[in-house]
């Protein structure tokens, strides 16, 4: 009996299997107590496109073809060719005659409120493998994957036809017309039930099938859709674009077979993310967008300037509330209403309302503009503290409040800075070894201090709306509470508090810091006093060591560096301008071209040397030569940045220029100039008419100043310093219109030494 029973089974199977064959239907064979089937089951195919826009209903009729109420299955997915199209489209829409008139009357460009959500295309697409929905209603198209196991096996994937019908083999023709996809499993197993017992199954949906519907009115790119059977209203909407610029948001209407079955106001939707409007789209829908309603603008202190659609009587509270609600920043005592009244004979007006209560409760009207102002800027009860003080800030005003009540202690002005800088000495001194200029640094850029004789009150007189400055002493203020500087506050004051580099105090009030080096009794940086001079200074010091050459003590200033440096740059810019000059005319002299450039060259060589000269500011002290005391120093006043470096005495006199020995001469008391160009000899390029001595006390002796027929000593007589220097230039070269350039840059060179460059830089210009 065993053995008769299965080979019944087995027949049953083997029958099933050709009639699911002669069928065309796909199956997987496993009849009971056999190994799993090697019958390959349906490839899997590619999803159905989301969205593929196709023919027009105008063109469709055009071409003498019917709109099919079942289309059949697109095969093609959506590309991104769609896309660049449909922002095209959006860029080339022109704004409405509404938006056109609110920007002639506010000369603002508003935006419809909503649109920008439909900004970039396929932004709501139903997503191709989400779950379907249990109230899903199959239709012609759908793919149904069948499993089933037990008393038999088989694996099927059906395609409902065009009558909603599948062919089971063995079952016969099931009707899935109108069956809901969370019913699908006990149709199926109600239907095989009545032929084999002893079974299980699964059931899912594949493949879904695609639907076509219609947008039809004011919708940015109407036409007719293919979509996927899963979309629902907001999906298609998103993915044409939503409604054009004339286009309603709020009466959205989905017609099936001529009746209106579903309505969408995209209002609820973007601003409370409400759905309940949304409806699954099924064959042959059509979304309607009509024209848009009653529109009304608002701008000014808003959130979301834009304009915005009326359904209804609409308040100015309700449309406030689409855009994020009254802001805070908006006055809330005053707005502008402007309206159009069309039956009066000037029908545009203006109106102040209040955003009160019963303001908020006010309708509006097609074509209103409505204008929010910003709350004043001004502080009821604010003081201002600003400047060189530790807390630039508005603080609160109270009343009989004076200049020591914002300004409490000394702390208070003393800025943030001043720690920065502190803590930056710490990370500085590990990177880098301090030494004397970091000291000098650290002083002058560590604390901004503050100019105690001077600060100010500016205050707004509302009689003649003009802005008093009143002045105070802020250390009498602040320090002494004298009460005719520390004055009486008001709200709306502005306290500024300068420092020294702000406003230029005088001599004695400021802060001078002096370098001493070289051979003193103790080098460093001071502090002076107001008047105090050079040798006072180095008396405080200590003096000097008995190694001190006061004669050459090289005294400068920073001031006069300045000055010397803009005395410099217009020399430079001169020769410039006589190179360029004599450029053109010294190419028409020079009969070949590479010659020509030679010389240029050269001559722009020596202007570029000329360039990196800088002055260092040294001033001549015009010592006397011999027995220099610290009693013969000039009594100069000293000024902040002055620096003093005391040498070593020398025991040599230097030659350089067109001498043929350049090297350091010894010193002899008594040895001349003569004695010293005797020694380090001229060259037969040497001009000794041009010669003169930078003496090491900063000044210079020309050969030219002493010539003289009134003078019994010459040049060559001139004694010697330890420290002198002798320079010879060179002879001046005639034969060509360069000679002018030559003889001025010589010129300019001795110049340049009175300007207190040092010796070293001469060697550039040879």
């Amino acid at each position: 009996m065993r053995n008769q029973y299965q080979r019944g089974v087995l027949l049953g199977s083997v029958l099933w299997a050709v009639s699911l064959a002669a069928s065309g239907q796909a199956i997987t064979d496993m009849p009971i107590g056999t190994a799993a089937s090697t019958v390959p089951a349906a490839p899997s195919e590619p999803p159905l496109p989301v969205l593929k826009k196709g023919l027009s209903i105008d063109a469709a009729t055009a071409a003498g073809q019917t709109a099919p109420s079942l289309p059949a299955v697109d095969d093609t997915r959506s590309t991104q060719s769609d896309k660049p199209r449909l922002a095209d489209a959006r860029a080339d829409e022109q704004p409405s005659n509404f938006q056109r008139f609110v920007q002639q009357a506010t000369g603002r460009s508003l935006p419809i409120y909503g649109q920008q959500l439909f900004g970039a295309p396929s932004g709501y697409a139903p997503v191709s493998q989400a779950a379907v929905p249990n109230d899903y209603i199959l239709g012609p198209g759908d793919e149904i994957r069948l499993q089933v196991w037990g008393s038999i096996d088989a694996e099927l994937s059906l395609v409902v036809n065009r009558h909603g019908q599948v062919n089971l083999p063995k079952v016969g023709v099931v009707n899935l017309t109108g069956v809901r996809a969370g019913d699908l499993e006990s149709v199926l197993r109600s239907k095989i039930g009545r032929i084999f017992t002893n079974f299980s199954l699964n059931a899912t949906l594949g493949r879904l099938r695609s639907i076509q519907v219609y947008v039809v009115g004011q919708a940015r790119q109407p036409g007719t859709y293919t979509v996927s059977s899963l979309s629902t209203l907001i999906n298609a909407l998103f993915e044409i674009g939503g409604p054009g610029n004339n286009g309603s948001m709020r009466n959205i209407q989905l017609k099936r077979d001529g009746r209106i079955v579903g309505k969408m106001d995209l209002y609820d939707f973007i601003a409370r993310g409400d759905r309940s409007g949304d409806v699954p789209l099924q064959p042959g829908d059509v979304i309607v967008i009509p024209p848009v309603g009653p529109r009304v603008a608002v701008l000014g202190a808003f959130e979301q300037p834009a304009i915005y659609e009326l359904k209804g009587p609409g308040s100015i509270g309700e449309v406030l509330a689409l855009g994020g609600g009254l802001s805070v920043l908006a006055k809330p005592g005053k707005a502008l209403l402007e309206r159009i009244d069309p039956a009066a004979d000037r029908p545009r007006q203006v109106e102040d309302i209040a955003l009160d209560k019963t303001g908020l409760q006010r309708s509006l009207r097609d074509g209103d503009i409505l204008t929010l102002f910003e709350i004043s800027p001004q502080f009821a009860n604010a003081v201002t503290l600003r400047g060189n003080v530790a807390e630039p800030l508005r603080y609160p005003y109270t009343a009989g409040m004076r200049v020591r009540d914002l300004i409490p202690s000394r702390e208070a002005l003393i800025t943030p800075d001043y720690y920065k800088r502190k803590n930056l000495l710490v990370l500085f001194d590990k990177a880098e070894k301090t030494d004397a200029a970091d000291v000098e640094l650290g002083v002058r850029n560590l604390l901004d201090e503050v100019s105690w004789d001077y600060a100010v009150i500016e205050r707004l007189d509302r009689a003649t709306l003009t802005t008093q400055l009143i002045p105070f002493n802020l250390g009498r203020a602040v320090i002494d509470g004298d009460d005719q500087h520390n004055l009486a506050l008001q709200p709306g004051d502005i306290v500024t508090i300068l420092s020294k580099k702000d406003l230029r105090v005088p001599q004695n009030r400021q802060t001078r810091l002096v370098r001493v080096e070289g051979e003193v009794a103790a080098p460093g940086i001071y502090q002076v006093e107001a008047g105090e001079t050079l040798p006072q200074l180095l008396a405080r010091l200590g003096g000097v060591t008995p190694n001190a050459y006061l004669y050459g003590a090289e005294f400068t200033r920073e001031s006069v560096r300045s000055q010397q440096q803009k005395n410099l740059d217009t020399v430079i810019r001169k020769l410039e301008s006589q190179l360029q000059a004599e450029s053109g005319r010294q190419l028409a002299n020079i009969k070949t071209e590479s010659g020509a450039q030679a010389q240029l060259l050269a001559q722009q060589q020596q202007l570029e040397r000329m360039k990196a000269f800088k002055s260092n500011g040294r001033v001549s002290l015009e010592l006397p030569p011999t027995h220099v005391d610290l009693t013969k120093l000039p009594a100069l006043p000293l000024e902040d940045g002055d620096a003093i470096h005391i040498p070593s005495r020398p025991g040599f006199v230097a030659a350089v220029g067109e001498v043929y020995n350049e090297n350091a001469i010894i010193y002899r008391p008594g040895r001349t100039v003569g004695d010293v160009l005797k020694s380090a000899g001229m060259s037969e390029d040497a001009e000794p008419g041009n010669a003169f001595v930078l003496r090491a006390d900063g000044s210079v002796k020309s050969a030219r100043d002493s010539k003289s027929l009134f003078r019994m000593s010459s040049f060559d007589d001139i004694e010697l310093m330890p420290g002198d220097t002798v320079v010879v230039p060179a002879k001046l070269d005639r034969q060509n219109g360069w000679t002018k350039f030559v003889t001025g840059l010589k010129d300019w060179t001795q110049v340049l030494y009175q300007l207190g460059l040092g010796a070293a830089a001469w060697k550039t210009l040879k």
